[in-house]
């Protein structure tokens, strides 16, 4: 991944500006236009394209979230990428799988603010889940946030909203609950891969 080599910082409305038609996948960090699928010198990344066992879970992660919330009839909106989420005025992401649970943070276009649940499947960009991403939703009011890290076999949990300063590491076949729900909504990777 690489931004764009803008001295000035911009704004979420000029990134949205600059970037509407662009066809890659980019992200607003700090200001910066960060394109996702080319590497640190700008290079288009030999496998741009997500792995089958990425899309897989993204999109059975998605189904699981949004079959949740339709079954218990909540108020909540299970989202997925590419759809911007705007956490603040310099940082604008495409998380892989998100829950919002206010609804007025959704408008036609994008989510404004932060969501309650955050999902990234990690992929060629791994080391972004990891670190950046890391501090910018702990930074904005993610509640929760899972790394399921394909390479590992292992779901990384931050519970930000309960327990700030606690990782909770778990193997794709433990039984992971979903804190935002209180854990009346678990996840097994391992039955859906």
């Amino acid at each position: 991944m690489t931004a764009i080599t803008n001295p000035e910082k911009i704004t979420a409305e000029e990134y949205f500006r600059l970037t509407k038609d662009i066809e890659e996948r980019t992200e607003l960090i700090d200001g910066h236009i960060v394109f996702l699928d080319r590497d640190e010198t700008g290079n288009p990344l030999a496998l741009a394209a997500p792995s089958t066992i990425h899309q897989t879970l993204v999109g059975r992660l998605f189904s699981r979230a949004d079959s949740f919330i339709l079954a218990n009839q909540g108020t909540c909106k299970a989202l997925l990428a590419p759809y911007d989420v705007v956490l603040d005025d310099e940082n604008t992401v495409q998380p892989d799988v998100f829950v919002v649970c206010d609804g007025s943070k959704i408008d036609d276009h994008r989510c404004n603010g932060a969501p309650d649940w955050i999902i990234e499947v990690t992929s060629s960009n791994r080391m972004d889940d990891f670190a950046r991403k890391l501090a910018l939703y702990k930074l904005h009011g993610v509640r929760e946030y899972w790394i399921v890290d394909t390479d590992g076999k292992r779901v990384i949990v931050y519970n930000f909203d309960q327990h700030p300063n606690v990782v909770e590491f778990y193997d794709w076949t433990d039984t992971i609950p979903v804190s935002i729900y209180g854990g009346k909504l678990t996840i097994r990777i391992a039955d859906l891969v």
